[in-house]
């Protein structure tokens, strides 16, 4: 039996959250090269979000990142520095199977995202043979097409009251697969910066939920590595993406405690 671009290609988080289980990612947004895929993977996390909007990582590196995590079975996911096509459509071609769209506040802007992600039928993406995602094979491309629009993730955020208010009309368009909340931001552009218990912010993951579960979607956690309380509470009410910190916080917190301890051996 000949192999398809099907038998190839897996998105594990889309297989996890179809059974109904919690992803965990870490945001890669200091280390450049494929150790961290290695450490991402060993340490028990689903996915990587490399992060192209607040760090100076290259498309390059993140391509070598995405290969690298398409290997290890922890696709990545790419947050875009804008939801320009020419930032998504190269971010997937060059290896990540999701991108994370920042700052989404309408229908309009999540059906630009799903245009530029997806191939025809489903979007507009132009396409470039031997992809990564299928080991630089060549296979028909109606059937790369296919198999490629049924892995690929479009994850929109909110960060906004605009986007919070548009939950409903912005989980209704198709291709959109899940919200992920940044809750930092919500938080600033509600006046309310840094009270991650304040009820509009509870408010805001109660509606983007119930948009989610109307339309067969998924929320995810953002913004909350320093609140696990808080994380707790939103996956048991059915958030079922977490984004737990970033690689540069981890490395952060290791290195205080460590300096922390060896200077109170002497006191």
């Amino acid at each position: 039996m000949a192999l398809t671009a099907k038998d190839v290609l897996r998105n594990t988080v889309k297989e996890k959250l179809a059974r109904d289980e919690v992803v965990a990612s870490i945001t890669v947004r200091l280390v450049g090269t494929n150790e961290i895929v290695r450490i991402a993977k060993t340490a028990g996390f689903d996915t990587l979000y490399i992060d192209l909007e607040h760090s100076s990582l290259s498309m390059a590196t993140t391509s070598q990142l995405s290969i690298m995590a398409l290997e290890a079975g922890i696709p990545a996911f790419v947050r875009v520095p804008s939801n320009a096509p020419e930032y998504i459509s190269r971010a997937l071609d060059g290896g990540a199977l999701g991108v994370i769209a920042p700052g989404v506040r309408s229908a309009l802007e999540a059906h630009v995202v799903v245009a530029a992600a997806k191939y025809r039928p489903a979007g507009n993406r132009g396409y470039g043979a031997g992809l990564a995602h299928l080991q630089y094979r060549n296979f028909p491309p109606a059937e790369v097409f296919q198999a490629m629009n049924d892995a690929t993730m479009v994850i929109v955020q909110f960060e906004s009251a605009a986007s919070v208010v548009a939950a409903e009309e912005v989980m209704a368009v198709e291709g959109v697969d899940m919200v992920l909340i940044g809750t930092n931001d919500l938080t600033a552009d509600l006046g309310i910066a840094g009270q991650f218990d304040h009820p509009l912010v509870h408010d805001a993951y109660v509606r983007a939920l119930a948009a989610c579960q109307r339309h067969g979607k998924h929320l995810g956690v953002g913004g909350l590595s320093t609140r696990p309380d808080l994380v707790e509470k939103y996956v048991k009410m059915g958030a079922r993406y977490v984004s737990t910190g970033t690689d540069l916080a981890f490395l952060m917190a290791a290195c205080t405690e460590r300096a922390r301890a060896m200077r109170g051996i002497v006191k």
